[in-house]
């Protein structure tokens, strides 16, 4: 059912590791990528949740419609270059942990 040719990563949250998801995980022989916990600087998408939730409290949505609405447009708003740029920073924080031997980086 799924691609020999991937692997997933994830971040160890709890949510990741429950009874459910291990079992599916092993039942799918789904390849996963050690990786540190709690890893924010290794995730560029917390990266993207910051610069999406810095706009939408600017523009202070006044119910969860207009939240949702605002989520998505700054979503959409994202720049390509914006993603391509954490993509490519990907490198130098990985060196950047393992020099730190897996601890936290500001990044």
């Amino acid at each position: 059912m799924y691609r020999r040719n991937w692997c997933l990563q994830q971040d160890n949250d709890p949510k990741h590791t429950s009874r459910i998801a291990k079992n599916f995980i092993t039942e799918n022989s789904i390849c996963i990528i050690d990786w540190p916990s709690n890893s924010l600087d290794l995730n560029p998408i917390e990266n993207m949740w910051t610069i999406i939730k810095d706009n939408v409290e600017k523009r202070m949505p006044q119910n969860i419609s207009e939240l949702t609405k605002f989520m998505v447009e700054e979503w959409d708003a994202i720049a390509q270059l914006t993603v391509n740029n954490l993509v490519m920073s990907m490198k130098t924080r990985c060196e950047m942990v393992l020099e730190k031997n897996s601890d936290r980086i500001l990044y």
